[in-house]
């Protein structure tokens, strides 16, 4: 390894675990709305060196939060070609938001492809889609479900009654429901498969950041706990608006998810889909999903 080269993947490793850190303060540091500034990152590559595409993405990123909400659209593209089916995206989202059990956002289906003798397995992650035309807003009876000017839909867990409506509406089965148990409550019965890890039920306990507010998982709480409502995958808002990427797109190992905006035509997303082409799941039914897939 040449001495440009070695300089270079130190100064994207400082940055990236700077950037890790400091994102992590700002998203806890929930009573100022200022977002951390994230050290500079390199603009070229020399030495021939081929650059990561999270540092293409983070760009996109911050130069697509320096516009007003209503001109942005978030947009994911994923490669099915690349996705090796290591989860990583489902265990990182998992801890980014302390989800409980039976609450998945990024589930990774397992297909085989082909006929004995000649098959194979393809993976396809399937977050929410973040329709365009979301399916599950109408049939609310609250009114605690929308779609944001960027495109993202929110849950409003202080709206929310339980009703499940918007389960049963979605067709990609990408919102599920906190019935309010904790991977440690088979422990405490003594059943199997109950984590027995030290400070797994403190960890359990402590409030997560989804939306960008503190949210305590107990009952009888304000802000209203998650506990009795519907959640879903909202592209990480929380860690967008303090200029970090959605927690799957850092965590993907095989680097096939993307992420950005689709109003920008020099974002890579936009590259992508030009270059490629994309299909998006039940396309027929007029959702408009904002999630495509490479094929």
């Amino acid at each position: 390894m040449t001495d440009s080269r070695r300089a270079f993947l130190e100064k994207v490793a400082s940055a990236v675990f700077a950037g890790m850190v400091l994102g992590g303060q700002a998203v806890q540091a929930e009573a100022s709305p200022s977002r951390t500034p994230f050290p500079a990152l390199p603009f070229r590559v020399s030495d021939g060196a081929e650059e990561d595409v999270l540092l293409r993405m983070q760009r996109d990123l911050e130069r697509a939060l320096r516009k007003p909400m209503n001109q942005r659209r978030w947009g994911m593209v994923i490669d099915t070609r690349k996705c090796v089916g290591c989860h990583a995206c489902t265990v990182g989202c998992a801890m980014e938001n302390k989800l409980p059990p039976g609450v998945v956002y990024r589930p990774v289906i397992d297909l085989e492809v082909g006929t004995y003798p000649h098959v194979t397995r393809k993976f396809l992650p399937r977050p929410c889609m973040q329709c365009d035309n979301p399916p599950c807003v109408p049939v609310c009876p609250v009114g605690a479900t929308w779609k944001r000017e960027d495109g993202i839909v929110e849950i409003d867990y202080n709206a929310c009654i339980g009703c499940r409506y918007c389960i049963t509406a979605c067709p990609y089965q990408a919102r599920t429901f906190d019935f309010g148990e904790n991977w440690t409550d088979g422990a405490a019965k003594g059943l199997p498969g109950g984590l027995v890890l030290d400070g797994a039920k403190a960890y359990e306990e402590l409030p997560n950041f989804e939306y960008g507010r503190q949210w305590q998982r107990a009952e009888g709480v304000i802000p209203k706990s998650p506990v009795g409502n519907a959640r879903k995958c909202t592209f990480c808002a929380h860690r967008l608006e303090q200029g970090q990427l959605p927690m799957c797109v850092t965590t993907c190992i095989g680097r096939a998810t993307f992420f950005g905006d689709l109003n920008d035509p020099e974002s890579l997303v936009s590259e992508l889909l030009a270059r490629n082409n994309a299909v998006r799941l039940k396309e027929h039914l007029g959702t408009e999903p904002k999630v495509y897939y490479l094929v």
